[in-house]
């Protein structure tokens, strides 16, 4: 795989305005900033992946954060989800510094992609079915791109349910639930509760859950040790 060939997709995904409401939303937030960020330009538009194109685990979640992600132009940055997720990357290893929260924050993964099922912000967190599905082929081509993928993290049932559009489970497809593994084509599927605050603040999803989401990645990842001849 060629970098320019993911930089071309980024670039498209950059340019989108296939889905009217999310562009109306994503344009609104920006135009009424919270407070606390009423002296930042937000970034107002679809968020492409990030991360290290030869990565073997790759992190799926649902849309990027209206004051998040929408604000600062990069996956999981400037949220408390992003608090809890770059936190874990870095206790496991796929990432340089434990906090992301700009462009130019210096952040760098290592052996980790992050993308979405949808790239723009929508109302209160809920994508249509309709949306999603016109999102689905960037995450498509993105897994064709990214050869190197060995896992497959989804944060939450619906970047579960997304994922099973574009690979094939196997039938009856099991139930999502943290820590459920699904072999899909040529890579492991590991279901994680999303870090949202939701979950976090009502102890649905904790620190030692969401580290050994990672833990387990990593373990999948390894090269197994061939068997001594006797």
């Amino acid at each position: 795989m060629r970098p320019t060939d993911l930089e071309a997709l980024n670039e498209e995904i950059i340019r989108c305005r296939a889905c009217p409401r999310l562009v109306e939303w994503r344009e609104q937030v920006a135009r009424q900033p919270r407070a606390a960020f009423r002296h930042e330009r937000y970034w107002a538009g679809p968020l492409p992946g990030f991360g290290d194109p030869g990565a073997r685990v790759l992190v799926i979640g649902l849309a990027p954060a209206a004051h998040g992600g929408n604000r600062t132009g990069r996956m999981f940055t400037g949220d408390r989800s992003g608090d809890w997720l770059f936190a874990a990357l870095y206790r496991a290893g796929y990432a340089n510094q434990p906090t992301s929260t700009s462009l130019d924050d210096g952040l760098t993964l290592r052996d980790a992609y992050i993308a979405a099922a949808v790239r723009c912000a929508p109302p209160a967190n809920k994508p249509t079915v309709d949306e999603r599905d016109r999102c689905l082929p960037y995450l498509e081509r993105e897994l064709k791109l990214l050869a190197n993928v060995r896992v497959i993290v989804v944060l939450g049932s619906f970047a579960y349910d997304a994922l099973a559009r574009v690979v094939t489970l196997p039938r009856p497809r099991l139930k999502f639930g943290h820590g459920v593994e699904v072999p899909a084509d040529d890579v492991t599927v590991v279901c994680c509760y999303h870090p949202s605050q939701q979950n976090t603040f009502t102890g649905k999803l904790t620190q030692p859950m969401l580290d050994a989401v990672f833990t387990r990645a990593r373990e999948l990842t390894m090269p197994r040790a061939r068997p001594r001849r006797r």
